[in-house]
């Protein structure tokens, strides 16, 4: 299948800084992606860039296999940005969820708005004549939202769309994103810092530190005061005073990259003779994945938090639940260097 969008070698600066620094990246139709990272890591760049806002000062963005730079009108209606603090029109919660539809041409956007205003937890009669300001912050943002959903895109770009609004208007935001790749085939790349609330919507994650791409899925970044000399293992002292060994670390390397399955939990500190990272952490957050029977099990460990991937039968067999005490522990020769 071709991708959607393609970035190839792609750098956005912003005066001497770069923001966005990107050699490869893929997504494919009808994906929910979630982006992760630090304030700063270039999450909002990406999206600005995905949206054909910025276009990049070096490299190649590629739209369904063809060059999306310059954009054109065309192109720029095949991706819509809602960002995290919506704005509205002055006017009518119809007429808001309405405009967009008519530039398109729509002469008769009734059907559209019902629709779009229903799938956001909005009832039609009680909500289209409504002035914007007699509005909620959740309300709101599910109108923005509506507006959006309402043009039928492509792409649906989401900045922190959960966050000023309450857990009925997550729930109802994240269904309405869901209906829209079901219905409609629209891929979703939504930026989030409710981790919780975004594992229960993507289908897969990609994390950003300092505009680079790090780390895909829910894979672990240890960043942090790593001890080394040139060829030799590497040392990463925790908080708490425990520590992490590592393969030798290559020139130029700043970060260590873990994947959950590439970590066991158990309740009990492991056995065994062979050389092994062990650590003991405290289960925070636990996240049913959009797959067969799959949890993602946050630990705190220090001042880091590693996600642990486990079957529902272990999780259940074992007790894991928040605020249980757990051991970690994988082989060092698990970690990959990252820069």
């Amino acid at each position: 299948m071709t991708p959607l969008y393609e970035l190839q070698g792609v750098v956005r600066r912003y005066g001497d800084r770069v923001a966005l620094d990107v050699p490869e990246l893929a997504i494919h139709p009808g994906e929910i992606v979630g982006l992760v990272g630090p304030n700063g890591s270039g999450k909002s760049t990406l999206l600005r860039t995905l949206a054909f806002l910025d276009p990049p000062d070096e490299g190649m963005l590629l739209f369904r296999g063809a060059p999306a730079c310059p954009a054109t009108p065309e192109l720029r209606r095949q991706a819509t940005l809602l960002l995290q603090e919506p704005y509205l029109l002055k006017t009518s919660i119809f007429e808001n969820v309405a405009y967009g539809v008519r530039l398109r041409g729509e002469k008769d956007p009734v059907g559209r708005v019902r629709k779009a205003l229903e799938a956001v937890g909005l009832d039609y009669d009680a909500f289209a004549r409504r002035p914007w300001h007699a509005l909620s912050g959740g309300e709101a943002q599910r109108v923005a939202l509506a507006s959006r959903l309402a043009l039928r895109p492509a792409v649906l770009l989401l900045d922190e769309p959960t966050a000023s609004v309450d857990a009925s208007s997550a729930g109802a935001v994240r269904n309405a994103i869901l209906s829209a790749v079901r219905q409609d085939g629209t891929t979703l790349v939504v930026v989030s810092h409710d981790l919780l609330w975004l594992y229960e919507v993507a289908s897969r994650t990609v994390g950003l530190r300092g505009g680079r791409v790090v780390a895909s899925g829910a894979e672990n970044v240890l960043a942090g005061r790593w001890e080394r000399k040139e060829g030799e293992p590497g040392h990463l002292v925790l908080e708490d005073g425990q520590g992490v060994m590592a393969p030798p670390m290559p020139l130029g390397a700043t970060m260590g990259l873990l994947s959950p399955e590439a970590i066991a939990l158990s309740i009990l500190p492991p056995g065994g003779s062979a050389p092994r990272n062990v650590l003991k952490g405290t289960v925070g957050q636990m996240f049913w994945e959009r797959g067969p029977h799959r949890v993602l099990v946050r630990v705190g460990v220090g001042s880091l938090s590693l996600a642990v991937r486990m079957t529902a039968d272990a999780v259940r067999d074992q007790g894991i639940h928040p605020g249980r005490e757990v051991w970690l522990s994988f082989d060092p020769s698990a970690l990959r260097w990252g820069s």
